[in-house]
């Protein structure tokens, strides 16, 4: 993987004398106060303005000001006219929109496509101060109001549809999000390096058309560049024997272990390799090199062919190794440049450490604001995540490969918190991102990690090339409890249990000090079906951590217990699976309150599960593996019904549901039934003796059974 410049050896716009602002300005009279005449950039962005670095908005607003931009924000403005937008005024160089931290219809909508009664990142959790598919409404709206300005578009929503994309809220294949809201240009993935490099090549005059090579951007384009090659695998493979070709990393070490997955997933050559061409031929250069993936029209009208393109573009995520991609939507392409390069260590430091306030605006005065109230006292000590799961957009975002700040840098925001986060008690709520214990955690060879195309370090089972030694994270822990002021550091990130496993001596360091009596974590089902299209490890290794949590709690003298988390109607779920957690869950004493329902986010490969029903963690074919799925309100109804066993409201819709699969016998009053032959008084809506039809009509059984509220929003893996 090639260097990139730093992002902080740029010489420094002019307006970089005005010195850093309190707080963006997100009105002309903070301008004025400034002494600003005009902002170079102006950031929209669908969540409140949290000047606070676990907020998208607030990071890329301050890491501009450090380069000497001038930046305003434009926070949830009022999406009904363009007036808004002109607040402050005509920005010099652009508009960059973004719908936040969180995907706007996920924001806005349940798993069974219910609005939600709140919102967390608007004061005071106001519901509707969003529109829905932010990122197109805003970029609309502010070329209405500065005709001619350039529009940027970035965060996750964005990044999740950069190329055609399934939309469960529609249940349509709509096109790249570039052409609905009319961009210029869009960032994909954490945008640090491309929004720096952007924003000093446009100070100096060139203009944004012509700025084609930023990695981690799309665009527009019309023809191949000269010089480039083109390889097309916009049609499924052939079938037959796929030919034997060179290794393509042959200059580079070999990884064994890569190899051998590659086989045993069915990633061909034609996908890995010097895709199809006759293996006597001259290789073309990656750097040089752009893959086309199926049209949007043929992914519209084939979901084989969606299936296909999904397990393409994933192919090519690594920026070690990712080449350009180009999908056609009409007469022109969309053009994806490779994934941006990591950040270092220094850099990430350096951007965590800039002059947050860490508060809320102060316009919002006294509202509440729930997400900054749950991670204002938390620190970032990582970004991305090398787990893979199927259902989570991580990947789609921030990518396999783990940046770490350094210990040193995590150990001046848990002080520079005791020093000036108000109502700070001696708690550090949480240390971790992503997940909870993949700090530090790489492959052992960084070239073999440039050429590896594996799309989860640790499924089905761990990489041997993987470094899992947990030891600097038991030192980081240590250290952060012992800054002076601070009385306790809890952990509230996801734990990766299969990688714990790995260091005991970290279980019993995590049980001793840093679990507040409950841990939660995700196992996400129990039977191999549905784990192994989520690409999750067996309920074995959650077994093999129970036993280690438990044993090291009764060592310490604690009592303490594990929360799991599952996720109902995910692709590959049959019924009987969710019969067999829900028995798992009463063997084991779980009675849940709220249940998490799949939801199938754009560009995630489990969506392309849902909508193809093929399995594109496998080569895709016309006769491929098919993949069971669950569609309609009513199994989805009882999918979560399975999960809340134990909720009289559930009661009739599962009798009935285990009579037709033949499994009356577990309905009875004993301990080794799943649900009781009566039904409490007030309950489950009317009698099963009076009931007319085995199948509850819809709308009787939604009053039924109703909906687990959302818990609030999950760091970060709220884009579940």
């Amino acid at each position: 993987m090639t260097p990139a410049p730093d992002i902080f050896s740029y010489r420094k716009h002019w307006a970089h004398k005005f010195g850093t602002a309190p707080e963006l300005p997100m009105s002309r009279a903070e301008m004025d106060l400034l002494g600003w005449d005009s902002c170079d950039v102006i950031i929209v962005t669908g969540d409140a303005y949290v000047d606070h670095p676990s907020f998208g908005m607030a990071i890329i607003g301050r890491l501009l000001e450090s380069q000497g931009f001038r930046v305003g924000i434009l926070a949830q403005p009022d999406w009904t006219s363009a007036a808004h937008f002109q607040r402050l005024g005509r920005p010099n160089l652009f508009f960059g929109i973004t719908a936040g931290n969180m995907d706007s219809m996920v924001n806005r909508y349940t798993a069974d496509r219910r609005p939600r009664s709140d919102d967390a990142y608007t004061p005071d959790a106001a519901p509707n101060r969003r529109p829905d598919r932010s990122v197109t409404v805003y970029a609309q709206r502010a070329r209405e109001a500065f005709k001619g300005v350039p529009i940027v578009i970035g965060g996750i929503e964005a990044s999740l549809r950069r190329i055609a994309h399934f939309d469960y809220w529609s249940e349509t294949v709509r096109r790249s999000v570039l052409l609905d809201a009319k961009a210029d240009l869009l960032i994909f993935g954490n945008a640090e390096r491309a929004i720096v490099e952007l924003a000093h090549r446009m100070a100096r005059g060139e203009p944004l058309e012509h700025i084609r090579d930023l990695r981690g951007t799309a665009f527009m384009n019309r023809s191949l560049p000269e010089g480039w090659t083109e390889i097309d695998l916009s049609q499924l493979a052939a079938p037959g024997r796929a030919r034997v070709h060179p290794n393509p990393y042959q200059a580079e070490p070999a990884c064994p272990e890569g190899a051998r997955l590659c086989r045993e997933e069915g990633v061909s050559s034609a996908e890995t390799d010097t895709d199809g061409q006759d293996a006597r031929s001259p290789r073309p250069a990656r750097a040089t090199t752009a893959v086309r993936l199926p049209s949007f029209e043929q992914v519209r009208a084939d979901p084989v062919l969606y299936a296909h393109a999904s397990r393409v573009f994933h192919l090519e995520t690594n920026p070690g190794n990712a080449r350009a991609l180009i999908q056609a939507h009409g007469d022109r392409d969309i053009w994806l440049n490779p994934p941006p390069i990591p950040l270092t260590g220094a850099e990430l430091d350096r951007v965590y450490e800039l002059p947050f306030s860490r508060l809320p605006h102060s316009s919002y005065g006294a509202a509440r604001l729930p997400a900054w109230e749950m991670i204002r006292h938390s620190v970032n000590i990582l970004r991305g995540c090398f787990g893979g799961c199927t259902f989570c957009s991580i990947t789609e975002h921030e990518g396999r490969v783990i940046q770490s700040r350094s210990e040193d840098s995590i150990l001046r925001e848990v002080a520079d918190i005791r020093d000036r986060a108000p109502g700070f008690t001696g708690t550090i709520s949480d240390l971790g991102g992503p997940t909870a214990n993949m700090w530090r955690l790489a492959c052992r060879d960084r070239r073999i990690e440039s050429a590896c195309r594996r799309l989860s370090c640790v499924y089905p089972d761990i990489c041997r090339n993987l470094d899992t030694d947990h030891a600097p994270l038991i030192q980081l822990y240590r250290k952060a409890r012992a800054v002076p002021g601070i009385k306790r550091v809890l952990i509230a990130s996801g734990l990766r249990y299969d990688l714990a496993v790995r260091s005991p001596a970290y279980i019993r360091e995590l049980v001793m000090h840093h679990v507040g009596g409950y841990l939660k974590i995700a196992p996400e089902h129990t039977e191999a079906g549905p784990l192994g299209q989520m690409m999750k490890p067996g309920i074995g290794a959650y077994d093999r951590f129970k036993e280690l949590f438990d044993r090291a709690s009764r060592e310490a003298g604690k009592e303490q217990y594990l929360i799991p988390y599952f996720i109902s109607a995910h692709p590959g779920t049959t019924d009987e699976d969710m019969l067999n957690l829900a028995l798992w869950l009463k063997r084991n004493g779980f009675r849940l309150d709220q249940v998490q329902a799949f939801l199938p986010t754009p560009l995630a490969l489990a969506s392309a599960m849902y909508h193809s029903e093929r399995n594109p963690l496998k080569r895709v074919t016309r006769n491929s593996e098919r993949v069971p799925v669950v569609r309609g309100q009513r199994q989805r109804r009882l999918h979560k019904a399975f999960l809340r066993y134990h909720d009289p409201e559930n009661w009739p819709l599962l009798r009935q549901t285990l009579k037709d699969m033949g499994r009356a016998e577990l309905i009875g009053n004993g301990k080794r039934h799943l649900v009781p032959s009566f039904q409490p008084v007030g309950t489950g809506g009317v009698p099963e003796s009076h009931q007319r039809s085995r199948i509850t009509p819809p709308s009787a059984e939604r009053a039924r059974t109703g909906r687990a509220k959302p818990s609030g929003p999950r760091r970060p893996r709220s884009s579940r």
